[in-house]
């Protein structure tokens, strides 16, 4: 049978019980916490195709979201679109998606195989290695197109006041397999009978090597802007190409501004 326990201290089960809802309490607390959502679109240019002299419009856009005060975590403004699947004590790996436009025969004298709007997938690793610091990785794989394989190195230096400037630069290198650079490279035997060109037989290495730099600046709590400017150097047998020499440049420079639009949603 069971009996009351006049003993029983009833102050001290009501705290009980509270502390035992504090932790959901705290955890309700955190989950009501605003999402701020800050929006980029404005124009760039960028190399019409890995090796051109010239340069093509293209839309530059960049979604980011922060909860509560916390500021909008960096993404360099040349990095493949991705979401961290593991991210733990600094590292964080995920997928990573990137477009390449196409190389028109015309651009190469009407005398080139032409290479097809390529679909770059893949996936992505990063380390915070301080505060100012990131290191990246990038590695994607050519669906049509190129249908090569391409991989991005780099590194971030990044001085802050919150959100409200931003200032990074650092260092790029690209690598790239034997298939990508002979897509935008190379001269077959039978190509170069018809283009007149010497035939040129390039395997994988280290494409391009180069830095960029961009700047964010918050003018109102809900505007601001945002650029960059990029400057890549053809180097190795790339840079030795035949089809670069004759239609193309071995710098590749690209450049990007944008108008921010920053909204908050409340849970």
């Amino acid at each position: 049978m069971l009996r009351f326990r006049p003993d029983i201290n009833l102050t001290a089960l009501g705290l009980g019980i509270a502390l035992c809802g504090a932790p959901a309490l705290a955890q309700d607390r955190a989950d009501a916490a605003p999402v701020r959502t800050r929006v980029a679109l404005g124009p760039q240019l960028v190399p019409s195709y890995p090796g051109a002299d010239g340069v093509r419009l293209a839309p530059f856009v960049d979604v980011s979201k922060a909860t509560g005060d916390a500021p909008f975590v960096f993404e360099a403004a040349d990095e493949s679109f991705g979401v961290p699947l593991l991210s733990r004590d600094g590292f964080s790996v995920g997928p990573a998606l990137g477009f390449e436009g196409r190389r028109r025969s015309r651009d190469v004298g009407g005398l080139l195989p032409a290479v097809g709007t390529t679909v770059e997938v893949g996936g992505y690793a990063q380390y915070q290695l301080a505060p100012p610091l990131r290191l990246r990785m990038e590695v994607r794989q050519g669906i049509g197109g190129h249908k090569g394989l391409i991989a991005n190195v780099g590194a971030d230096y990044v001085v802050r006041h919150g959100d409200d400037w931003l200032l990074s630069v650092g260092p790029r290198v690209t690598l790239s397999n034997g298939r990508y650079n002979r897509a935008y490279y190379g001269v077959s035997p039978t190509d170069a009978l018809v283009s007149g060109l010497p035939a040129y037989d390039i395997k994988a290495g280290v494409q391009a090597a180069g830095v960029v730099a961009s700047y964010s600046r918050q003018l109102t709590p809900t505007w601001g802007v945002y650029g960059y400017a990029k400057y890549d150097r053809l180097v190795g047998d790339a840079a030795d190409s035949p089809v670069v020499a004759r239609y193309g440049s071995r710098s590749q420079p690209s450049a990007g501004l944008a108008l921010t639009y920053t909204f908050t949603r409340r849970r």
